[in-house]
């Protein structure tokens, strides 16, 4: 962790958005925090009354958990139908991935 925060107003944010806040919400140490985090290319834990509260990253870290986060519910997927006995047959899955793909 680079650097501990502490936010001074709360914004809530939808699962798979990023918390929008601006620096002047943060304390005003925040630019130097934000040039430090993209520098090590590190996320910053950040604290509300001495708590973790947010992960504070740069916008490639966070598409980079978007895209893996995505990979992991897909594979996460196939493992329920598997569970639930929705396969299909090597070959009949080979004819959909040939009509897929054209």
């Amino acid at each position: 962790m680079l650097c501990v925060l502490c936010l001074r107003k709360v914004v809530r944010a939808a699962y798979d958005q990023p918390m929008n806040a601006t620096l002047s919400e943060l304390l005003p140490a925040a630019d130097q925090v934000i040039k430090r985090m993209k520098k090590r290319k590190s996320p910053v834990l950040v604290t509300q009354n001495g708590k973790p509260a947010a992960y504070l990253m740069d916008v490639s870290t966070y598409e980079r958990f978007q895209r893996r986060m995505r990979i992991l519910e897909g594979i996460a997927r196939g493992e329920k139908a598997i569970r639930e006995g929705r396969t299909v047959s090597h070959s009949a899955a080979k004819k959909r991935m040939k009509r897929w793909l054209g």
